[in-house]
């Protein structure tokens, strides 16, 4: 079975946006650069940086509401299980004609396949934490996250691998 391209754009995503190195201030400055992408666009969305067990980032603009804190939850939890982002994770699912929250193995309430959470992954440690954007559709939640890793990268010199 052939892959399809949205599956195989979005591999190529995680493999390409790679950090050298991801620090607290590094969550800030990532975080900082979404916010003014999203603020600058008048998207009412939650962002969120954390790893495991500890938010590095948050920031809530103007137009999203208490649910996005229940998708950040949610979206994060599933990333940092499998590490791969939701949006991979929803194609390579659909693929296969399974759904791990529907078939009752992930607990619904606390895993969700949306789209708009990214593995923070730094070369040599592997995933470490978790982007999340929440408050637009799950593919624009992606791209908003995936927009800003990419740019920060640039910034700060990294190249893919």
């Amino acid at each position: 079975m052939t892959e399809s391209p949205r599956l195989t754009e979005l591999r190529r995503q995680e493999e390409e946006l790679v950090f050298a190195s991801f620090d607290h201030h590094d969550a800030w400055r990532l975080g900082s650069l979404i916010a003014n992408h999203a603020i600058a666009s008048e998207f009412g969305v939650a962002i969120d940086i954390r790893r495991h067990n500890i938010v590095l980032f948050r920031c809530v603009l103007p137009g999203a509401t208490s649910d996005q804190e229940e998708w950040i939850r949610r979206k994060s939890a599933s990333v940092l299980r499998f590490e791969h982002s939701t949006a991979l994770l929803s194609e390579e699912f659909a693929a296969r004609g399974h759904s791990p929250v529907g078939g009752g193995w992930l607990a619904h309430e606390d895993y969700t396949l949306a789209g708009g959470s990214f593995p923070l992954r730094v070369r040599g440690a592997g995933v470490i934490g978790a982007v999340t954007v929440s408050g637009l559709s799950s593919d624009e939640d992606h791209q908003l996250v995936v927009d800003g890793i990419r740019s920060y990268l640039k910034t700060v010199g990294v190249s893919a691998p």
